[in-house]
């Protein structure tokens, strides 16, 4: 029977599901699959699995509760396997692989980062600060510009709102790097110019806490950095 594989722990973690349950509907009961060295946290798969709010719920509240009793390799939603003899063959040659991960991870949790600037205040930045930009928007604006010069122009904003974005980016993550074993970056979408996911140990959760509030002040008003965690360990296994 295929299964669905939330998360590997080593066979020391005191891995206490009760009151929690997996995915599926009705939901499925968690339980262990045990090679030598490591467990797996497993439950039946349901023949029809999609990212409900109910299941991504379940899936989140194992993951949670392992987190806060050791460190876990949580996987993300929708791992499966073809049945729990797959799952032991993973774990047994996989083993060092695993161990050597749990062991990078110890006392570790996530943070996610978002950080974005509004369009508004970088275009009145650029207006402000470029000579040339300011100049040809000028232009446009007193209607007796050439129907070339509005397409040069939002090709000069694109290039220095790019720019800009990777100067943000930089100097931000800069800043943050000294609170995290390691960091994760992806890329950013609309307004944002930066996400990035750091592996900071727990002793430095406050610290990072703080460290991001100072550029937000630093910023200002303009600027939005939404920072998530603790959270599972998703972005490094």
């Amino acid at each position: 029977m295929p299964v669905y594989v939330y998360s590997i722990v080593s066979r020391s973690h005191p891995q206490k599901l009760d009151g929690l349950h997996g995915v599926g509907d009705p939901p499925s009961e968690l339980r262990t699959v045990a090679g030598e060295e490591l467990t797996a946290v497993v439950s039946d798969a349901p023949e029809d699995l999609r990212p409900k709010r109910r299941d991504l719920a379940a899936h989140q509240a194992v993951q949670e509760r392992l987190m806060a009793d050791g460190t876990a390799l949580p996987l993300q939603f929708g791992f499966t396997a073809d049945d729990e003899d797959a799952v032991r063959t993973v774990l047994e040659e996989r083993a060092d692989e695993f161990a050597e991960r749990l062991q990078a991870l110890e006392g570790c949790v996530e943070y996610h980062l978002k950080a974005a600037q509004s369009e508004d205040a970088m275009l009145r930045q650029i207006l402000t600060e470029s000579d040339q930009a300011r100049r040809m928007n000028e232009e446009v604006r007193t209607g007796r510009a050439g129907p070339d010069l509005p397409l040069a122009l939002g090709e000069l904003v694109s290039k220095e709102v790019d720019a800009r974005k990777e100067r943000l980016a930089a100097a931000v993550s800069e800043a943050l790097s000294g609170f995290a074993r390691e960091e994760s970056t992806y890329k950013a979408a609309g307004d944002d110019f930066l996400s990035v996911s750091y592996l900071v140990d727990r002793d430095q959760e406050e610290r990072l806490r703080t460290a991001v509030q100072k550029i937000a002040d630093e910023l200002g008003e303009d600027f939005d950095l939404r920072l998530r965690g603790p959270l599972p360990v998703y972005s490094f296994v």
